[in-house]
């Protein structure tokens, strides 16, 4: 075989002659080799990954320049989880002014090189108690509203709307269960991946610079954000999305909804909205779901209540028309009738 520039399967043929092995004297040496060319593609793929990843992660919550803090969100959840998360902020910020104030008025105004001699004394109860009490005071004071938010965020009852959300590898299907107290039956089914301008652009040597991907008509920069099909719901209604997964473990996220639920094959969660501001609103998978993960992007188009119930009639009239269009073609045809 030396010579040849080939050879043939070694062991249990993991290795062969486009590993650029010559003979079995270089396997010993451990000598196999990668062209520059694979090398680099693998570089390319690596960097690829770890640019759709970092991507995926701002998609997530669909930052804005310079944001430095949670959004505020569009829903009534939303707006008291920012309430509390200012207020714990205020707290810390409070109690570290204090803590680290003390701090270094202790190191700089009572060192030893001024003099300063230390006291004595090892205890002081109402020193202690203090320390104590006000500590435990305060996460009372945080716990008890956190607790209430809790209990109202999973309180999806007296929903005027349900929409089952179904995760795969990779997209999303979104099944209109009831409106306004009737089940909705009519409607299709609505199949939610990645637009195909942001597919392509995210493929290997497409030749597709990501940042051309925009919105035609707003401009905005939607790359791995838009998708093909949004989720269409009406504003001013409360919206129970009931949650789970086909295939593996996904996630459903949409930040100014503060709606969050993992989806989990054979278990359905609950989560609700209701949004009084009609919009685009997007959302991420986020939990790791395979190699395509960043992929899954999620747009919910919340639009005013009259314009929502006039689509949900054209949906269901088109629907109609689809159903007795496929009935026609399956019906058999009645022979002519013989001449005689």
């Amino acid at each position: 075989m030396q010579g040849s520039g080939q050879v043939g399967l070694w062991r249990h043929g993991f290795l062969n002659a486009e590993l650029g092995v010559s003979d079995y004297s270089d396997l010993s040496k451990g000598a196999i080799t990668m062209s520059s060319s694979n090398c680099k593609r693998r570089i390319t793929g690596a960097v690829a990954a770890l640019g759709a990843i970092l991507v995926s992660m701002a998609a997530a919550a669909d930052p804005v320049p310079w944001q430095m803090n949670l959004p505020e969100g569009v829903t009534p959840i939303s707006h008291q989880i920012w309430n509390l998360h200012m207020a714990a902020l205020w707290v810390c910020v409070a109690l570290g002014i204090l803590v680290f104030g003390a701090m270094f008025i202790a190191i700089f105004r009572f060192r030893r090189s001024k003099g300063a001699v230390a006291e004595t004394w090892s205890h002081n109860t109402l020193l202690e108690l203090g320390w104590t009490i006000v500590p435990v005071l305060i996460l009372i004071g945080l716990a008890t509203p956190a607790t209430i938010l809790t209990r109202e965020m999973y309180n999806a009852t007296d929903a005027q709307m349900t929409v089952k959300v179904t995760g795969y590898q990779w997209l999303w299907r979104y099944d209109y269960v009831s409106y306004d107290g009737k089940p909705v039956t009519k409607v299709p089914t609505i199949y939610s991946r990645l637009a195909w301008d942001s597919n392509t652009a995210r493929q290997l040597d497409s030749g597709v610079n990501p940042w051309s991907v925009v919105d035609k008509q707003t401009g905005f920069h939607d790359y791995l954000l838009d998708v093909t099909h949004p989720l269409v719901i009406p504003a001013g209604v409360k919206v129970r999305f009931l949650i789970t997964a086909d295939d593996v473990i996904h996630g459903w996220w949409v930040p100014d909804f503060a709606a969050k639920r993992d989806a989990i094959p054979g278990i359905m969660n609950d989560a609700w909205a209701k949004v009084d501001k009609p919009g685009i609103y997007r959302g991420q998978c986020y939990v790791l779901c395979g190699q395509d993960h960043s992929a899954m992007p999620i747009v919910v188009k919340v639009l005013p209540k009259d314009q929502f119930n006039a689509w949900l009639a054209e949906q269901q009239s088109a629907a109609a028309l689809d159903k007795a269009a496929r009935t026609a073609q399956a019906a058999p045809q009645k022979p002519a009738p013989a001449k005689g």
